[in-house]
């Protein structure tokens, strides 16, 4: 079973602390090491505490065919009349960049690690002594790949992406009896940019509560709005596309934040995490101060002994100093039993 805590390189990640913010590289670096190294920098100068790349190469992918399934011929597609060679041809993050780039993420403090797509990158990734594995959503159902990454005994995280109740038991079942104790699950919606109105975060607390695991979102969708609401609802990992300009063009740049938006992101989202407090009802230590500032009730119009208090004379108002608005109609018509000036916070010792 996962542990209410797992620790993902330093940092602990559980509901008890902060969100893990993960900020996913993928092909945005345009098939260059100085972006790939500056996304780096501006990921953990943003505050973003984890940083994941992809290791596949096209062959490890996919066949080099331009025909049939082989070809992306879909005009709503952000990758329409790609062959999928040519994709992750673009997309793939060169192998001997990851020594460089994880050694640049320990030297910032942020953790570096990746998503393997077949058993080769798991034993690269293995030589590199990563501290955790990302499986993505259109790998989730492939068990001889979670089996190989389980058997590391490494946290995992793995995007839920597509995957039925079903499809999703034989995954958790098949990463555990293979050595995987710490296992996070994402909600994910594998479209690309994905609208609010499909990201569906009340799976959230079930992906949790059913498979009792830790679990978050990995967020397609414009904006921050969908990750910063997920912690309300128990997400622990927070994942986003993160590339230095959206102007820049990639192949993920469209649904990807900028630097500021993933400042943004850390900072909001450890604000939710902060709100979210306990079942709390009365008064808390900070209000006390603003008790003061309730309505009470106050002699508004001077008065004599014997007088009879109406509504000319007597009237709830700020501050709180006075008998409570409650007790307002019952003291109507009673007399008062001294000499009151205007303004006085009324109590009992002045009703007859």
């Amino acid at each position: 079973m996962t542990s209410e805590s797992i620790r993902i390189g330093d940092r602990m990640v559980g509901v008890s602390h902060r969100p893990f913010i993960l900020a996913e590289m993928s092909g945005n670096h345009n098939q260059s090491l100085d972006r790939a190294l500056a996304i780096v920098e501006a990921a953990a100068k943003a505050g973003a505490h984890g940083l994941k790349l992809q290791t596949y190469t096209a062959d490890t992918m996919t066949l080099n065919l331009n025909e049939r399934e082989f070809r992306i011929d879909d005009e709503n597609s952000l990758w329409n009349g790609y062959s999928l060679y040519e994709l992750y041809e673009q997309a793939h993050t060169p192998w001997d960049w990851h020594k460089p780039i994880f050694k640049r993420c320990r030297e910032l403090g942020i953790i570096g690690f990746s998503t393997p797509f077949d058993a080769t990158a798991v034993d690269f990734l293995q030589s590199l002594d990563v501290p955790a594995y990302k499986i993505a959503s259109f790998e989730n159902a492939d068990l001889p790949l979670i089996r190989k990454v389980a058997a590391t005994g490494k946290p995992m995280i793995i995007s839920t992406g597509m995957a039925s109740v079903a499809e999703l038991d034989e995954t958790v079942r098949t990463a555990r009896e293979t050595g995987c104790n710490d296992l996070i699950l994402l909600k994910c919606t594998s479209s690309y940019p994905a609208s609010p109105e499909n990201t569906n975060i009340m799976t959230i607390p079930h992906l949790r509560d059913m498979f009792d695991v830790q679990a978050g979102l990995s967020d397609h969708t414009m904006g921050l709005g969908a990750a910063v609401a997920s912690v309300a609802l128990g997400a622990t990992v927070l994942e986003k596309h993160f590339t230095l300009d959206r102007a820049d063009g990639g192949v993920d740049s469209a649904f990807s934040l900028e630097p500021d938006e993933m400042r943004q992101l850390v900072i909001e989202s450890e604000r939710a995490w902060q709100a979210l407090g306990k079942v709390q009802y009365g008064l808390s230590e900070k209000e006390k101060q603003s008790l003061r500032f309730r309505r009470s009730l106050y002699i508004v119009a001077d008065m004599k002994a014997g007088d009879i208090f109406d509504e000319n004379n007597l009237r709830a108002i700020r501050p709180g100093l006075g008998l409570a608005p409650k007790y307002y109609e019952r003291l109507l018509g009673k007399k008062v039993t001294k000499d009151i000036d205007r303004g006085t916070a009324l109590s009992w010792d002045m009703i007859g």
